[in-house]
């Protein structure tokens, strides 16, 4: 049987892929804490690292050396925080591939030939919020992000918006009272994306 590992090709992710992916990792590692009770690197001490990476990041606006400097150093300090979470982790899950995952962290893939991905299974989708609906999706291997477009009844899809968790596939800003439609696809795979899932519809409440 082999060992499932964390993915630690994070480290290799554009500026913005990164912090999109400490994003779910502190969301995951907050929202499972008890799987996971003794971090190398404290999820608030994530917190920070990730808000020093994002500010001198957008502080990087000319690309001066002095600003570019700062945003490398920011980058690899929030990558070193993660990577020691990482193997923690991996070594918490203890071969459990749902615990792993539910640190926010991807798996390393053992199955060096990619395959498609299915279309997104979507289970649950309910209105936690005023103007918002939240869809809860079945889990599949090799799913990196989501994708989600919304429309209201008898409109038109609007531009696609990117999901960095299957935890977090909220679309807020809605209107209450207004009837949505919306479809999900999963990002990875061996096409890029897959296809549109089946449409699903609810009120906002």
């Amino acid at each position: 049987m082999n060992r499932i590992r964390v993915s630690l090709a994070f480290s290799q992710k554009p500026d913005g892929n990164l912090s999109i992916t400490a994003s779910g990792v502190i969301l995951g590692l907050t929202d499972n804490a008890a799987s996971f009770p003794a971090l190398p690197v404290p999820v608030a001490s994530l917190v920070t690292l990730k808000k020093d990476f994002d500010d001198a990041l957008a502080a990087k606006i000319d690309n001066g050396p002095s600003s570019t400097a700062a945003k490398n150093i920011a980058r690899f300090n929030l990558v070193d925080g993660l990577r020691k979470d990482a193997l923690y982790v991996e070594i918490a899950a203890n071969n459990n591939l749902s615990v792993l995952l539910s640190s926010g962290f991807e798996a390393a893939s053992t199955n060096r030939a990619p395959f498609p991905l299915a279309p997104v299974e979507v289970l649950t989708l309910t209105s936690p919020n005023t103007g918002e609906l939240q869809a809860k999706v079945k889990r599949q291997a090799g799913v990196r992000a989501f994708e989600g477009r919304i429309k209201a009844a008898g409109g038109e899809f609007g531009p696609a918006i990117s999901f960095a968790s299957s935890r977090r596939i909220i679309f807020a800003g809605l209107t209450a009272g207004i009837n949505y439609t919306l479809q999900l696809c999963a990002i990875g795979g061996s096409t890029g994306k897959s296809d549109w899932s089946d449409p699903i519809s609810k009120m906002s409440m």
